[in-house]
């Protein structure tokens, strides 16, 4: 990897039927082939929280197919990539060093396999599954808390790790319309809340963002629950820790109202 750290991304990464999204799936595909291949993927997900911080199988445990009531093809998906035991006991050596603010054990958890919001984006995005995964828990959706965390990480980006927070821009299932199509107009509540994101993403407004349930509109619309906004927070964490919040939006625009918006950090 050289002098180069490696990227850290938040991408959205929507639900199972991503996959028969021409122009989504060509997006992520189109993300990936610009990256410099990294040597594994730290994945945070929207969908495990678990305190304290618990690291998912690296021995091969079978995906999690945590939704319901979708066709039977979504649960017969296959995304078999490495598993990543290296990344692993770097992890908790970085979080639990001494002198770090949280002190509680870094957990494992080897009966639990990728979620969709890890194995969905990423089979768009290394449809090879030749690139090693490790799954790590929120173990909180207070942002400083997670932020704190994406800051310890940091150093993973020496080593050639992709440390990707896996959300949604927008995540209200209320607003959830099929029959107006992928591409039909969004609520304005989720649109304005998507502007907010992307201005203060530009501005590199870090403490804006960490008090966006404060300081955006239509936040808890946007978000009733938080768990889909969270996981940019880590990313944020190692980003500013190691290089500052220099970033780009990659991906934008609405599905199915709900804001796609993914950014790339440098």
């Amino acid at each position: 990897m050289g002098d180069t750290k490696t990227p850290v991304i938040y991408l959205s990464h929507g639900a199972p039927p991503l996959a028969d999204d021409r122009r989504w799936t060509a997006e992520l595909a189109s993300w990936s082939s610009a990256l410099e291949k990294p040597k594994n993927v730290l994945m945070v997900s929207a969908h495990w929280e678990d305190a304290p911080i618990t690291l998912g199988s690296t021995t091969g445990a079978p995906l999690v197919y945590d939704f319901w009531g979708f066709p039977r093809k979504y649960y017969e998906v296959t995304y078999d990539a490495p598993t990543a035991p290296g990344l692993a006991d770097d992890v908790t050596k970085l979080l639990t060093a001494p002198g770090q603010t949280a002190s509680t054990p870094v957990h494992r958890d080897e009966s639990r396999g990728l979620d969709h919001g890890a194995y969905v984006p990423l089979k768009e995005m290394f449809p090879q599954a030749d690139v090693p995964v490790l799954q790590m828990s929120m173990p909180t959706l207070d942002p400083r808390g997670l932020f704190d965390i994406g800051r310890r990480l940091a150093p993973l980006r020496d080593q050639g790790t992709l440390i990707v927070g896996s959300g949604f821009t927008t995540h209200n299932l209320r607003w959830f319309n099929p029959a107006a199509g992928p591409d039909g107009t969004p609520p304005q509540a989720s649109a304005e809340f998507d502007q907010w994101a992307r201005e203060a993403m530009a501005a590199q407004d870090v403490d804006a963002l960490l008090d966006f349930l404060a300081k955006a509109p239509a936040a808890r619309e946007a978000h009733p629950r938080t768990e889909h906004f969270a996981p940019l927070f880590v990313s944020l964490g190692a980003a500013y820790e190691s290089a500052g919040l220099d970033n780009k939006s990659v991906i934008d625009g609405f599905w199915f109202g709900l804001s796609k918006r993914s950014w790339q950090f440098a």
